[in-house]
């Protein structure tokens, strides 16, 4: 099969990259031919507002490029995974134009909430749920603080839901959870369109020890993953365990604060995939304290690879994945008391926690294997493959191609 993957890289490197790499590895090893588009947010630097704005709506050169690529590599099932901001919802007119089917796996909320994580300050928000105009993302600056950046999201959002393009350019949705499928067609999109298949971990890292006498954090230092809420539950541990946090973002300062004052705190930057897994396969347990939603989690997956139980907080996808009290452990969103409580549960019975280990490698061995995903891909592809083979609608006269 003929597969087009296309992907817009944020600035700071994420889950979704290490999806994205996944699944075309997967695929190319199960021989099909695979075709990558790929922008970088790195070139927005030196765009003004305006063209920034613009292409964020519809981008005329992507429509070009992804049209000659589709034509030129006979491309069956075109792929997407991040459009926004540089790529656009032009792609899909320009794979519709081509005859190729579109799949799009949607690793946040941006179809229903301008900063894509349904959250505001500090607080899960569902306030632009369902809304033509999700014009609460604009009084509130949702998108980067800026109510013009936050104007420019609503304005791609509402436009092409008036076009109908969620509906009716997109063969087959992908949620990451059941969780995360029920708050997308909360949000009005169609549920006959929404599969679920998570995300795996592709090579198989292998188990780890657990024998770091150490808990770890990986991911983005910022508000919505928790941050303020594990530098205090460290604070109440008085030093019980150390943690080891991996990742960087605009909560470093804050992170590096914590550890001058908290010998237990070490913050050890962003560090090697290679280096992530043997720092996660070796600690105790993960710690995962987000306060939005998530829609997935590829720090739990990684951490059930390497048999590394997680306690995450009890909201969305994060406490569908993991199995209170078999894969991990679940505490009250925003509470830091409690998850100090969680952490000592832990720490108290070393064969509760090793049981749990076992437990969490064979969650990942019958759930997150690239095996398991490269099938549930296939039966994507098929579905998307057996619709209608015309679009129910032709490239919006609004936009000159």
């Amino acid at each position: 099969m003929n597969i087009l993957v296309a992907h817009n890289f944020y600035q700071q490197p994420g889950g979704e990259d290490q999806c994205v790499a996944a699944e075309v590895a997967t695929l190319r090893a199960h021989g099909h031919e695979v075709t990558q588009y790929c922008l970088h947010n790195d070139s927005i630097h030196g765009m003004n507002r305006i063209r920034l704005a613009s292409r964020t709506i519809w981008n005329h050169s992507a429509y070009r490029e992804l049209r000659k690529l589709l034509r030129t590599h006979r491309v069956q099932i075109a792929h997407f995974h991040n459009t926004f901001p540089l790529i656009s919802p032009a792609a899909y007119y320009a794979a519709r134009a081509e005859n190729v089917r579109v799949v799009q796996t949607l690793h946040n909320y941006r179809l229903l909430c301008a900063n894509g994580l349904l959250l505001r300050d500090g607080e899960v928000c569902e306030d632009c749920l369902g809304k033509l105009v999700p014009w609460p993302g604009i009084v509130h600056k949702c998108y980067r603080g800026s109510r013009a950046a936050s104007t420019t999201v609503a304005t791609m959002l509402a436009t092409h839901r008036v076009l109908g393009t969620w509906w009716k350019a997109v063969d087959v949705y992908v949620a990451l959870t059941e969780i995360g499928r029920r708050k997308l067609i909360d949000g009005g999109l169609p549920a006959d369109k929404i599969t679920v298949k998570p995300n795996c971990a592709y090579p198989d890292p292998g188990a780890g020890t657990g024998k770091g006498g150490y808990a770890v954090f990986v991911g983005r230092l910022s508000a919505e993953k928790g941050l303020d809420t594990l530098l205090e539950a460290w604070r109440h541990l008085g030093g019980d365990v150390p943690l080891k946090l991996l990742g960087d973002g605009p909560m470093a300062t804050a992170v590096q604060d914590a550890a001058a004052k908290d010998s237990s705190i070490q913050w050890l930057g962003h560090v090697s995939r290679e280096a992530v897994y043997g720092l996660v396969g070796e600690a105790m347990f993960l710690v995962l304290p987000s306060r939005c939603y998530e829609t997935f989690s590829m720090a739990i997956v990684e951490a059930f690879a390497k048999g590394t139980p997680v306690v995450v907080s009890k909201l969305g996808a994060m406490a569908a994945i993991v199995d209170d009290g078999r894969t991990g452990l679940h505490f009250r969103p925003g509470d830091p008391a409690d998850l100090a409580a969680k952490v000592r549960q832990i720490l108290a019975d070393p064969l509760e926690l090793a049981r749990m280990r076992r437990a969490a490698r064979l969650e990942f061995d019958q759930k997150f294997t690239a095996d398991s995903s490269y099938k549930s891909l296939m039966e994507i592809y098929r579905r998307a493959l057996s619709g209608r083979s015309n679009f129910e609608g032709a490239v919006p006269s609004i936009v000159h191609t």
